[in-house]
């Protein structure tokens, strides 16, 4: 079942045209990365999925419903959730005050303050600790959960990796299965391509705002995953099953 479908989306960012026709579809359940170099256009879709970014053109719908022009705040109430890069918390609020702002157009769902304290255990001892006190990767966590509070059924994370010790990175992404066995589906903006071959169902890379390779992980070369990221020539067939495409 697909759950989200994007038909010829551009987006501009200023003057640039940072999303160029682009076209894909997410499965329900399923985890996509979206990988590519800086100012590939990574940020800017996740922006336009959440309704931050006005696309120019093109069409964006959630389980078959045009959300193409609804602002962000009704995305939240239709099921799309950002942990927008940076994380941005709100640093005089205390972790669990964090949490609780990701209530505020909470939908019917599974997941509650308690079901994100069996997530990241750590947050139940510290939940009146400052969110200015916390480290990048707790950080991240407590983002994380708020956007998992308002029970999304597309979950955007945007350069989840960033600034993140690998060890903390790999333990943020061993709770993804978790999440996604709820029934969430999960878009991963992600500059750590072997991190996000690893954990994705399928990979997307981004060149100038363009799709230029799609596929199963399993079914995608290093050599093409390094040509399309870079931009480097031609990549070559995606082995004997033919499911990764470069366009």
């Amino acid at each position: 079942m697909t759950l989200l479908s994007i038909r010829d989306l551009t987006v501009h960012h200023g003057q640039l045209r940072a999303v160029d026709g682009l076209s894909l579809e997410v499965a329900k359940g399923e985890v996509l990365a979206i990988i590519g170099a800086n100012g590939a256009g990574k940020s800017t879709l996740l922006r336009a999925l959440a309704g931050l970014n006005p696309p120019t053109s093109g069409t964006v719908h959630l389980g078959g419903r045009d959300i193409t022009r609804l602002p962000a705040h009704k995305r939240v109430s239709e099921g799309v959730a950002l942990v927008p890069e940076g994380r941005r918390l709100f640093r005089s609020l205390t972790v669990e005050e964090n949490l609780l702002t990701g209530t505020y157009r909470k939908r019917p769902g599974p997941w509650t303050v308690a079901r994100v304290h069996e997530l990241f255990p750590w947050m139940a001892d510290r939940r009146r600790q400052s969110a200015s006190q916390l480290s990048g990767g707790e950080q991240q966590a407590v983002a994380i959960g708020r956007a998992l509070l308002s029970n999304p059924d597309l979950l955007l994370i945007d350069e989840l990796s960033l600034g993140l010790a690998p060890v903390i990175v790999r333990r943020i992404y061993e709770v993804l299965p978790d999440i996604v066995g709820t029934g969430t589906t999960a878009l991963i903006v992600e500059q750590d391509v072997s991190q996000a071959i690893r954990v994705a169902d399928r990979v997307h890379c981004l060149l100038e705002g363009r799709s230029v390779l799609e596929g199963r992980p399993a079914d995608l070369t290093a050599e093409q995953v390094e040509h399309a990221y870079f931009g480097i020539g031609a990549a070559l067939p995606a082995g004997q099953a033919g499911e990764g495409q470069l366009t």
